[in-house]
């Protein structure tokens, strides 16, 4: 339906009408997926991507033009990036009660498109609503975990969870000790979190940022689970956090600089 040469000659002629640069760039395969009507293009490497994307303008364009409802661009880098990523997790959970990840890192291998099995986590799980709320929540759910959410007081007005006390920069930063001793008390063995790492055991409690595990991005995230602004920051924080995400490819730098302009004017 979707072919590296039609969407090639598309991509040129959007530049073209609407005054880009014909800079060149490589299209090494197109991926479509029916069930959600998303169209995968895999540029070369991050420069072909940056081509390609235009800004946001020219993948818009793109969209509009074929008709379907998502339109999206990755690297070939960055999907080597993420398939040795995914190598790396494997081997952390072998042998963990984390076990049930393995379908969920076998599918993330084979992205785009996303095709997650069924999964059924049988571990209690804590889940700390720090900048990713609702996408750690619905990873939780997703994957069936029992769980218990706590979060900063005020800081996510529209989900349901208990408060704890938290400064406002562990939105961003959570502490890991203060949250391991919670769930210890709560018999959990498992902390969902944004943890500046994919996956750390401390005692007899797993430590886990699912999507740096997965190396699944903001954008992604997004679509995915959806996403619900924080009320209550520190935005020095904020800044080492998108930055962070930033430098290791699990945010775009124009949606990490929108983030930080629209929640610093509040």
């Amino acid at each position: 339906m979707f072919t590296v040469e039609g969407i090639s000659e598309l991509v040129t002629e959007i530049r073209r009408e609407n005054g880009f640069p014909e800079s060149p760039f490589r299209i090494d395969e197109v991926r479509y997926d029916p069930e959600g009507d998303k169209l995968f293009i895999i540029a070369h490497d991050r420069t072909d991507k940056s081509v390609v994307i235009g800004n946001s303008f020219v993948i818009g364009k793109l969209r509009e033009r074929l008709g379907v409802r998502q339109v999206t661009v990755y690297s070939n880098l960055d999907l080597g990036i993420k398939r040795r990523k995914l190598e790396e997790a494997e081997n952390l959970i072998r042998g963990t009660e984390l076990e049930f990840l393995l379908p969920i890192i076998e599918a993330e291998k084979k992205f785009p498109p996303r095709k997650w099995p069924d999964v059924k986590g049988d571990v209690k799980t804590l889940v700390f609503l720090s900048f990713n709320a609702r996408a750690l929540l619905g990873f939780a759910r997703r994957l069936n975990l029992p769980h218990d959410a706590v979060g900063i007081r005020y800081a996510f007005p529209r989900l349901e969870y208990e408060p704890i006390e938290a400064e406002p920069g562990e939105l961003f930063f959570p502490d890991g000790e203060k949250l391991r001793k919670i769930a210890e008390k709560r018999e959990a063995e498992l902390v969902l979190a944004d943890f500046p790492f994919g996956l750390r055991f401390e005692r007899e409690v797993a430590l886990l940022n699912p999507f740096r595990l997965l190396h699944i991005g903001f954008f992604e995230l997004k679509y995915l689970f959806g996403f619900d602004m924080p009320t209550v920051y520190d935005k020095k924080a904020l800044i080492r956090f998108i930055t962070s995400l930033t430098y290791e490819g699990l945010m775009e730098s124009t949606d990490g600089a929108n983030l930080i302009w629209r929640m610093w004017r509040k």
